[in-house]
């Protein structure tokens, strides 16, 4: 009989630590690169794999049907069914962590700056992020798809059209015709705070409310190009032969959307893995991902988008 008691002890133990690594999980989400989607393995892996390392409940987030609408719905339109299906997810109501790959870090940046009552986010990893913009295409491997991208690229990728069809577009930013850019991009503008007449403190607000952020760009990524996008550097204005580091960049000189005051808090890593395009050893992950995703309680009170009042379990 004592030993029956001890076990129901153990077990009473455990079930009650079980209940407490729950209460303290802090979920995070995924949102995938352009051409690809949540169900295929890369994702699914990456997914489970960063579960798996942290601790904690991990979430791919698709938009739409995934891989033709990573490349054909205004970034615009899947920033908004992020912030509807986050608003949705009871798991992520008392707030969530972000992992975003390649063009998935600008629906995970609508979703910081653009999501009005949406659950808080606390921390946010950017992998291969193109937060300054390309000043060339991604390559497309999607099969029929590819036909309808290139003959809208060979248009005029500031139109109307391209920019309601084709995702890249509004993010895409030709150093020889920024004017044409800041008229016609619908989305990266708005992101990153850049029109001088309409520069949003909200967005700047909601962006400078994170905790800890990281920024990887991969050495040798041709894809995002100039590959120091990721770490918001950018070509000079009429020139596509030398790049701007972040800390030249009026974005950051001027701090349109609290980049620099993040950084000067300390809440912000810039890393730098020598490889290709999101492809990133586990100790890597382990050592720049994996601390912001793990078990934790902040320090900080958990506060409504709206109300600003503390969240209570």
């Amino acid at each position: 009989m004592e030993k029956g008691l001890k076990r129901s002890c153990v077990m009473v133990v455990v079930a009650f630590l079980a209940m407490v690594h729950v209460s303290l999980s802090v979920p995070f989400i995924i949102l995938h690169e352009i051409g690809t989607q949540c169900s295929d393995a890369t994702n699914a892996n990456f997914t489970q794999l960063l579960t798996n390392l942290s601790g904690s409940p991990g979430f791919c987030l698709e938009i739409g049907n995934g891989i033709s609408d990573s490349w054909l719905m205004p970034l615009t339109r899947q920033a908004e069914i992020a912030c509807d299906n986050v608003k949705q997810m009871e798991e992520l109501s008392l707030g969530y962590n972000i992992v975003g790959r390649a063009q998935g870090n600008l629906v995970a940046r609508g979703l910081i700056e653009f999501c009005d009552g949406g659950p808080p986010v606390y921390n946010y990893i950017s992998l291969a992020g193109p937060h300054a913009g390309i000043a060339a295409f991604p390559p497309c491997n999607s099969g029929g798809i590819c036909n309808i991208t290139n003959e809208i690229i060979n248009g005029d990728v500031y139109s109307d059209f391209a920019q309601d069809n084709l995702a890249p577009s509004g993010y895409y930013k030709n150093p020889h015709n920024v004017t044409e850019y800041l008229k016609g991009c619908k989305y990266l503008p708005k992101l990153n705070n850049e029109r001088p007449d309409q520069r949003n403190q909200t967005y700047k607000d909601r962006f400078t409310s994170l905790q800890k952020l990281v920024f990887v760009l991969f050495q040798n990524d041709t894809v995002i190009v100039p590959k120091e996008s990721s770490w918001f550097g950018f070509y000079p204005d009429g020139d596509l032969t030398h790049v701007l580091p972040v800390s030249q960049t009026k974005l950051y000189i001027e701090d349109w959307i609290g980049l620099k005051a993040l950084a000067r808090a300390g809440k912000v890593q810039f890393v730098i893995v020598p490889s290709a395009h999101l492809i990133i050893a586990d100790e890597d992950l382990v050592n720049y991902v994996v601390p912001l995703l793990e078990d934790q309680v902040s320090a900080a009170p958990r506060l409504n988008r709206k109300t600003k009042e503390p969240l209570h379990p």
